[in-house]
């Protein structure tokens, strides 16, 4: 079973990120230093990547800022559940609707809460009918993500035990 009263996992908060700005290593190390409870990692070449291919802006001066670096946060944990092109759609209709600082610290809070829940052994979701349509496709994208890190964890756990065979 998945030690739940160990999971302990807070994601920085928009005005937690650093703003001043990252190169492109320490950009990576910073997410990483992020992700690393939940078993992910980005790399350098992942990130470049991502420039290149338009998903997230380019550095100024080689240097990545606090929004960059939320996005960056948010499609490193998101993109186990979405393909990028589906992470890009999410990301311009909530920026739409909020701002990145909202969105983002919104992902943040209904992620830790989710995460909580899971480790905790409770399995129910809710998805209010007065939550905005944004809402409630982040919360979704929320639940999907939680189960499939959660998922990881039991099945980690398994095979360190060697209850796989």
């Amino acid at each position: 079973v998945v030690d739940e009263k160990n999971f302990q996992f807070q994601m920085p908060r928009f005005r937690e990120i650093p703003n001043v700005g990252l190169y492109l290593e320490q950009t990576v190390q910073y997410i990483n230093d992020c992700i690393a409870p939940l078993d992910l990692v980005i790399t350098s070449s992942m990130l470049s990547n991502y420039v290149k291919k338009g998903y997230v802006d380019r550095p100024v001066k080689k240097q990545y800022n606090a929004e960059q670096i939320a996005y960056l946060i948010f499609m490193s944990i998101v993109k186990q559940t979405l393909s990028m092109e589906n992470i890009a759609a999410l990301f311009q209709m909530q920026k739409g609707t909020y701002s990145i600082q909202e969105a983002y610290n919104y992902f943040c809070e209904e992620l830790e809460k989710k995460l909580k829940k899971l480790f905790e052994g409770d399995f129910t979701d809710e998805n209010p009918a007065d939550m905005t349509f944004e809402k409630r496709a982040l919360t979704s994208v929320v639940i999907a993500i939680s189960n499939i890190i959660y998922l990881n964890f039991c099945f980690k756990e398994i095979k360190e035990d060697g209850l796989s065979e």
